[in-house]
């Protein structure tokens, strides 16, 4: 007599990793996102290890994370399996400023930023 297992948010051939608090605003993330989209996780792998984004590091450990999850949680094939959705959203926003001339105050915003990785297992065509 407990609760109710929880639904999968993901279909069955899908797994995800979630990363939060990434200190980096959403638009900058977005560009290294966009770079990975669609293609087979190798290939992505690759492709952010020799990326000169300071972000990137940290997408690539999101996106081992999301590849674990499909191989030990979900039990997909690694070999078969693509970027299926890669996006970003808003977090939270520290407000710092800075004295600027005539009593002023310089806004200065430090945005931070959360990443989602979907990877899908494809089906071999023969």
């Amino acid at each position: 007599m407990g609760k109710e297992k929880n639904p999968r948010r993901v279909a069955d051939n899908e797994a995800m990793a979630k990363l939060r608090m990434l200190r980096t605003s959403p638009q900058k993330l977005n560009l290294v996102a966009a770079m990975i989209r669609g293609k087979k996780v190798d290939k992505a792998l690759n492709d952010l290890a020799f990326s000169k984004r300071r972000i990137a590091q940290d997408v690539r450990k999101c996106l081992q994370s999301a590849i674990a999850n499909a191989e030990n949680n979900h039990g997909l094939d690694v070999d078969e399996l693509i970027v299926a959705e890669a996006y970003v959203g808003k977090n939270l926003t520290l407000k710092r400023g800075r004295p600027r001339a005539r009593g002023r105050f310089g806004k200065i915003m430090k945005p931070f930023s959360e990443l989602t990785i979907k990877v899908r297992e494809i089906e071999e065509q023969a």
